[in-house]
């Protein structure tokens, strides 16, 4: 297919004010003889959400409560736009299955996306994740909702998205061929900084990563390295791994996205500069490829690419990974819960950085999962509530720095 053959690709972008969403409208720009926008959501940032409706006169916009939407609805029958607007969490399920939807970019930052992408997984769509935590938080239920639903499952995190394109499309002969995978971290803004001062860092500090243009939530745990802990978990269910199998390396330059290590020891790797374009362009246009808007590697100025192995004392949070998903079921959702509770505080002021760490770790340890044998959505978001109750209360338990 060409941008110019058959039918249009009908996308709905879940998050699109986000920096994946806003990504994601830039590559579908490119190519508009290939891609429909038909849906967009948005949390808080209505007056951006405005501008996408009239830019791209989607037939639904959602938002998360009816007095935003009110307000978006009005402002664009005033200018003359017939988009469908609607709020809440079930308008969300309702978009993201919706049989006029072909394609979901699932960009919505945290537990909320779940109920949407096993919507849009039970429905059969072609389903571009960047909701990691759909897969941190719903882990074998998401899996199984994609096999039962028959969705095209397409990783957009740039290290997930480069395993799989290193990986031959006949998922069955994976674990023949893989000895492991190696996830590649940039190390974030605190890489060569003392341990002993990382006390101290404040909101604006961990949001200057030194590569990655990204939200506010990713951004700080790239600086505390919890967002590749979050990855070892999320590559473990996309490929059906033992957590021992998926492991990290520090590559400053964040050149080279992720490796597949082979059973005969060759390592395949994906390189490219540090723009999500890339793997949003992958996703979209699976399996061929088109133009993203990223920037080319230029060789010849490469200064170097370098690799160091994580250090525990710097980065205490990224061994939760694989306690996490050693413990039962359901721990990957409380560690989750945690960090999202921990990271708004200290966001907002109300924690210190390495105070993160302490929360995250103690509500681990402290809250027994429980659950039942397959577990439901309902199971899974009564536990994150419990973990979010117990990681707000352990958050007023201040600790010396």
């Amino acid at each position: 297919m060409t941008d110019v053959d058959g039918p249009r690709q009908r996308v709905a972008v879940l998050g699109s004010t986000g920096s994946i969403g806003t990504s994601t409208l830039d590559v579908i720009a490119r190519h508009p003889q290939r891609f429909e926008v038909v849906g967009l959501t948005a949390h808080q940032r209505v007056d951006e959400l405005v501008a996408q409706c009239l830019r791209w006169r989607p037939r639904w916009a959602v938002l998360p409560d009816a007095a935003r939407a009110r307000a978006v609805r009005e402002r664009l029958a005033a200018a003359g736009l017939r988009t469908e607007v609607t709020s809440g969490a079930e308008a969300l399920c309702e978009l993201a299955a919706a049989p006029e939807v072909d394609t979901v970019m699932a960009a919505i930052v945290g537990a909320a996306g779940l109920a949407p992408c096993l919507a849009a997984a039970r429905a059969g769509k072609r389903l571009l994740l960047a909701n990691k935590e759909a897969l941190v938080v719903g882990g074998a239920l998401f899996m199984q909702a994609v096999a039962e639903g028959g969705a095209t499952l397409l990783p957009i995190d740039s290290e997930h998205s480069a395993i799989f394109q290193c990986l031959p499309e006949e998922r069955r002969s994976w674990d023949a061929r893989i000895d492991h995978l190696v996830l590649t971290a940039s190390g974030g803004p605190f890489r060569q900084r003392d341990p002993a001062t990382l006390a101290t860092v404040t909101p604006d500090e961990a949001l200057a990563h030194p590569n990655w243009v990204m939200g506010r939530k990713i951004s700080v745990d790239s600086a505390t390295m919890m967002n590749k802990a979050l990855e070892v978990i999320e590559a473990r269910w996309l490929f059906d791994l033992a957590p021992e199998r998926v492991r990290v390396v520090i590559h400053p330059q964040s050149i080279v996205h992720s490796m597949v290590v082979c059973r005969d020891g060759s390592v395949l790797a994906q390189l490219g500069t540090p723009d999500m374009r890339v793997p949003i362009a992958y996703g979209l246009a699976f399996p061929e490829r088109i133009e993203s808007g990223a920037a080319r590697l230029d060789f010849g100025a490469l200064q170097g690419l370098s690799f160091e192995a994580p250090d525990a004392g710097r980065f205490p949070g990224l061994q939760l990974a694989w306690q996490a998903l050693a413990g039962p079921s359901g721990s990957t959702a409380v560690l989750n819960a945690a960090n999202e509770e921990a990271v708004a505080a200290f966001l907002a002021g109300t924690i210190g950085f390495t105070e993160i760490h302490r929360v995250n770790a103690a509500t681990l340890e402290q809250l027994e999962p429980r659950l039942p044998v397959p577990p439901t959505l309902d199971d899974l978001l009564d536990l994150d509530r419990r973990a979010r109750s117990l990681a707000r209360a352990l958050l007023t338990q201040r600790v010396p720095a």
